[in-house]
């Protein structure tokens, strides 16, 4: 990978309202490919850097702390579209004892939905300078039919010229049509991606409800160059054209606090480590790190002084 690759996420930033006691909510801002952008950018260093696609509001001061926010962690926000007069989507979360979550949203008019609809959409007017498209199965699930054509079509063109295409399969089932489109959308993106980070239980629930274990068959089959297996707790898998399987054990942590961007952390860990030229096992051990570290604490965002130091070593 040369030192000035361009990665661009694509998706949606919401406005986050967190329980911290019954009756008491604490605002702040997430989004999962926001959340695996910003923890990008932080491990970046001189080998790439990170922009963020989306549409904001335009004027509004949730969007103009967003960008103020992004900006800080050095997320180039050129690729952001602003839309006069709207707002972004707001969601709640709780979490139990355990640190599981449990979300209500409020999304169906943000203008993240229409921005691969927008004529003046700066993804694809700067399409030329993209080398990495990061997206998830959220950032295909919120766009119009017409916006997700028009992302398939992005991507194919970035990797017709040689770019990569790393795709989440994060799956969230309320934000389909249907089952059947999801998984539609799930194989088309899967033709176009280079690298594919699938959690083991959101594809089981693509597939139509198959076990695990008939997923992970599925999954093998795939013609992803790069296949990254995320099993929750058990090791993760790297399934890699010409190599041998490559499982490495996740990282045992003395408290669950907050599941919260685990998923999104290990992305970012992971690809920070291969955009730094390592393998896939150190690579794997990177993004089980900082996963790890990230559920010891509450929320999507920790602290850039919690961050693991020597994740690469």
């Amino acid at each position: 990978m040369n030192p000035n690759n361009r990665l661009v996420a694509v998706g949606e930033c919401m406005i986050e309202l967190r329980e911290v006691e019954p009756g008491l909510m604490r605002q702040a801002f997430g989004g999962d490919t926001l959340n695996t952008a910003l923890y990008l950018a932080r491990l970046a260093g001189s080998a790439y850097s990170v922009s963020y696609a989306t549409a904001l509001g335009g004027g509004d001061p949730y969007s103009e702390a967003m960008v103020k926010a992004w900006e800080a962690e050095g997320i180039d926000c050129g690729f952001v579209a602003r839309c006069e007069g709207e707002v972004p989507g707001l969601y709640s979360i709780q979490v139990d004892p355990d640190g599981e979550r449990r979300f209500s949203y409020w999304r169906s008019a943000a203008p993240a939905k229409r921005y691969l609809d927008l004529a003046n959409c700066p993804l694809e007017a700067r399409l030329a300078e993209v080398d990495v498209l990061y997206l998830s199965g959220i950032s295909l699930a919120i766009l119009t039919p017409g916006g997700r054509e028009r992302l398939f079509d992005l991507a194919a063109r970035l990797r017709h010229r040689g770019g990569r295409v790393v795709f989440d399969n994060n799956y969230r089932a309320r934000l389909w049509a249907s089952q059947s489109v999801a998984a539609e959308s799930y194989a088309r993106i899967y033709e176009l991606a280079s690298t594919a980070l699938i959690t083991l239980n959101d594809e089981a629930d693509v597939l139509g409800g198959c076990s695990e274990a008939e997923a992970l068959e599925r999954v093998r089959a795939y013609g992803v160059p790069e296949k990254v297996i995320k099993r929750g707790s058990e090791p993760t898998m790297v399934l890699m054209d010409g190599m041998e399987p490559v499982v490495v054990p996740t990282e045992r942590v003395p408290k669950v606090v907050d599941t919260t961007a685990a998923g999104d952390s290990f992305g970012a860990g992971y690809l920070a480590a291969r955009l730094h030229g390592l393998d896939v096992a150190a690579a794997a051990r990177a993004g089980n790190r900082l996963a790890g570290t990230v559920i010891q604490h509450p929320g999507a965002v920790i602290p850039t002084a919690a961050m693991p130091a020597n994740l690469f070593s």
